[in-house]
């Protein structure tokens, strides 16, 4: 056979097994109103970057007639390509072949393309699109899973996981997911649980719907599962794009750097942001907007734990990572959900060399019995054992109430905050005025002739000699009171003089976080 006969057999090998599963099968797809994964590569990726490996693994599976089928690329797709220049090694699962079973040879092209990307150190994006094991396979499917796992915890803290849900993914599918940095979803499309409606209804008897039990808003909203949601796999697509740029190759570099840029003063006035009354809220996000290059905040789990918000914005051009609480939900108060939020996110930040930023507003923990049931204790736990180990720069801004827990956990000095800033608004104490004083106040309150109007004056004197940032910064727990439209000055100075922050920490293999 001639160089160009085998050319052309080339060209008609390849040709045969980019069709994936058939034109029958990817017209379903579509119906569906879903990207085949192929164009989702393509979608994602810089214009003619990617680069496919592995276009012709055949399966090996023999029982249940298996012999009989071809399934081209064993239903995933893998290769290399860029992001924005950025490089990334990528692996996307064809629904359209087999329903994007993971088979043996399936999990072992997707456990090759993770082992490129540990050893070349770049980022792992993984398009999930699945019904999951493939049955026929037996034990070879599992044994695909755990060696997926096992590479997702190797991993973790070297190189950034990003997975995207783009169809179902159940079962054992689900924990990749799980163990990876960013999980992005799309409404109506994406679908997670371990057990589906009609294991559900035949084992428990209860009925509910796909959507209802693992849907993209159940997971951005309630379980925290998912970090991104997203109306369609475009705008999802642009949300990996943003959130590349924000984040290092590995664990050994800093994201890139971006061209300064002042913040939008006229839109965002600090000075106008904080209320005048001290129990109105506000939007904590219009203050790191305030401070932060361009004003450019990029959230994580919006829609999750919304009394914490977490994200990435950009000073000097330099990316950092913010964690806030919000006055606007519960009044920013740390539950179970929020304390895991911001838990994550700062280990991950951590990890990565990326420097913490962190507002303070907060009367505490959230109390209850059902927050005391559901653990708050433990979780609670999570984001002290996360700011005391993280080792990157770390600055915070008291905006207005430190209360109590609430103070320690948000990164005080006590956690080795390297700089801790105070608006002239903070109020730094064991408690809330009103509820210090009916304790100190007690007999004097009960014995008074007007109980009501002492409890007042003593709440006043509480707040007068407490509820300032002056008594904390006198002991030396704040470096320095500041004015509110200073404090990008102050928090570019000691990030700056931070840069070469070296921190020794005890020799061990590791920490027993509150898990």
């Amino acid at each position: 056979m001639s160089i160009k006969q085998k050319t052309l057999d080339l060209k008609k090998r390849m040709q045969d097994a980019l069709q994936g599963g058939g034109a029958q099968a990817i017209e379903k797809q579509v119906a569906m109103g879903k990207m085949t994964a192929r164009e989702r590569i393509i979608s994602l990726l810089d214009p003619n970057s990617f680069h496919e490996y592995d276009l012709f693994v055949e399966h090996a599976a023999k029982d249940f007639d298996m012999d009989k089928k071809q399934l081209p690329g064993d239903g995933v797709i893998t290769g290399t390509g860029t992001i924005s220049g950025y490089p990334v090694c990528i692996y996307a699962q064809d629904f359209t072949v087999a329903g994007g079973s993971l088979g043996l040879m399936h999990a072992r092209k997707i456990t090759k393309i993770m082992d490129l990307a540990m050893n070349l150190k770049i980022p792992i994006i993984g398009i999930n699109d699945s019904g999951g094991a493939r049955i026929q396979e037996g034990v070879n499917s599992l044994a695909g899973y755990g060696e997926i796992f096992f590479r997702n915890t190797q991993a973790s803290g070297v190189i950034p996981q990003i997975s995207v849900i783009l169809g179902p993914c159940a079962g054992g599918a689900v924990y990749s997911p799980a163990l990876t940095d960013f999980v992005f979803v799309v409404d109506k499309i994406s679908k997670m649980f371990i057990t589906g409606p009609e294991v559900i209804k035949s084992v428990l008897g209860e009925e509910i719907s796909m959507e209802e039990l693992g849907g993209a808003r159940v997971h951005s909203e309630i379980t925290g599962n998912a970090h991104f949601f997203a109306e369609s796999e475009a705008e999802c697509f642009q949300q990996i794009k943003k959130l590349v740029t924000y984040i290092p190759w590995n664990n050994s570099k800093k994201a890139e750097p971006f061209p300064k840029k002042a913040p939008k003063t006229e839109e965002f006035k600090i000075d106008k942001i904080m209320p005048a009354d001290p129990r109105q809220p506000y939007d904590v996000r219009d203050v790191i907007k305030s401070i932060s290059d361009n004003s450019e905040f990029f959230e994580v789990q919006e829609l999750f734990a919304a009394n914490m918000v977490v994200g990435f914005g950009r000073l000097n051009g330099q990316t950092i990572g913010f964690v806030a609480n919000q006055p606007m939900v519960l009044a920013g108060v740390l539950d179970v959900d929020s304390s895991d939020k911001a838990a994550r996110f700062i280990r991950f930040c951590n990890a990565f060399n990326i420097p913490l930023v962190t507002l303070v507003d907060l009367p505490g923990y959230l109390p209850g019995i059902d927050q005391e049931h559901a653990g708050v204790i433990r979780h609670g736990a999570k984001i002290l054992y996360s700011y005391s180990e993280a080792t990157v720069p770390k600055v915070t801004i008291i905006l207005r109430k430190a209360y109590g827990g609430g103070y320690i956990a948000m990164c005080s000095r006590h956690l080795r905050a390297d700089f801790v800033f105070a608006w002239p608004t903070a109020e730094i104490a064991v408690m809330g005025p009103e509820g210090a004083a009916n304790i100190i106040f007690r007999s004097e309150i009960k014995n008074a002739e007007n109980p009501e109007e002492m409890r007042k004056k003593k709440v006043e004197e509480y707040k007068e000699k407490f509820a300032n940032p002056y008594v904390a910064a006198a002991h030396g727990y704040v470096d320095a009171v500041i004015e509110p439209h200073d404090t990008r000055k102050f928090v570019l100075h000691a990030l700056e003089i931070s840069a070469t922050k070296e921190q020794l920490i005890p020799t061990k293999k590791h920490g027993i976080p509150p898990f």
